[in-house]
């Protein structure tokens, strides 16, 4: 494979993404997979600089209502399947949210997500969340967003006008592989979510997990996927292994093969903000900066949902130090 990739042939793949502003194919994604990471980090970073956005898109999330959840995702510490030490709590109330959302924007964080545990939020709790998020749009000045699950065209309108402006629904890996990680809901599922919020007039935000014994070529599937749906927030999480859950004991990553799948994921969405978001916080000073300076243009700041985030100063000196704007 590398006697058919050799390195000025990546450095001039990147070159044709760059003139042309299209993410590469399949089968062209399968064979930097033999590229030296050295110039594969190169390339990538030449088609950021040039299709991807200069200022670091930053948001903060809060777990706005956690544990009991039906589904057995097999990565979550909040499904009621396993048997993790995750809180418990209904949905919260707006002085518990309008507090974060002002904490957030208080530290120069540009979107504020409100993240709930379960299938779907009820219509009883979407109007309590309504009513909310009309007292954030009023008086946080931050941009909305929401991750809630399941929900049907209905609520997604009532969200949106409510001032939700981008819903969140990781398709968390390629089709081929997640059924071997969720039974209780489809990806089919999943994608209708997506487009009942865009229907809605919501941009829409979707990613997955990496480390879950997927391989790169499912990665890459995952990938071509998001970019057929025209998904342009893409979070990118690396596996945080929770007690309690099926993969508890699965192989951490190494550092190579996350800067690897980044500039893969570049080369196939050139101009996708790619959003670093769960586990990164595992990873060294020298490969969160490569991964900035590789692919990763937008992150998800302090604390994650179930596991420590990254210390939010540092994060932003880091990619003040990429050459970002904030």
């Amino acid at each position: 494979m590398e006697e058919r990739y050799p390195n000025e042939n990546v450095l001039q793949l990147a070159e044709r993404v760059i003139s042309t502003g299209k993410g590469i194919t399949e089968s062209e994604a399968a064979a930097l997979q033999s590229a030296p990471l050295d110039i594969l980090c190169e390339a990538a970073s030449r088609i950021t600089a040039a299709c991807a956005s200069h200022k670091f898109d930053t948001c903060s999330i809060i777990n706005g209502k956690s544990g009991k959840c039906p589904e057995d995702c097999k990565w979550c510490a909040q499904s009621a399947h396993w048997h993790s030490d995750v809180s418990e709590y209904p949905l919260a109330d707006t002085e518990r949210l309008l507090d974060a959302a002002l904490c957030s924007r208080s530290r120069g964080i540009g979107r504020f997500s409100i993240v709930t545990s379960g299938r779907k939020l009820t219509h009883a709790e979407v109007r309590q969340l309504c009513d909310s998020v009309r007292v954030l749009s009023e008086k946080a000045g931050i941009s909305l967003c929401l991750s809630a699950g399941l929900l049907p065209d209905d609520d997604m309108k009532a969200l949106a006008e409510a001032g939700i402006s981008r819903y969140h629904c990781n398709l968390e890996t390629a089709p081929s592989y997640f059924g071997r990680l969720c039974t209780t809901h489809t990806q089919a599922e999943k994608t209708a979510t997506l487009k009942a919020a865009s229907r809605a007039g919501m941009e829409i935000c979707s990613g997955g997990i990496i480390g879950m014994g997927e391989s790169m070529a499912q990665r890459i599937e995952l990938a071509l996927v998001l970019r057929d749906l025209g998904v342009r927030s893409v979070p990118v999480n690396i596996l945080s292994p929770i007690h309690g859950t099926p993969l508890e004991n699965e192989p951490l990553i190494p550092e190579d093969e996350i800067l690897r799948t980044i500039a893969i994921l570049r080369f196939i969405l050139p101009d996708a903000a790619l959003r670093f978001a769960g586990g990164r916080a595992r990873l060294s000073p020298q490969a969160v900066l490569q991964a900035y300076r590789t692919g990763i243009n937008a992150a998800i700041m302090g604390d994650m949902l179930t596991t420590a985030g990254a210390d939010i100063d540092m994060d932003m000196a880091r990619v003040r130090e990429a050459g970002y704007e904030l």
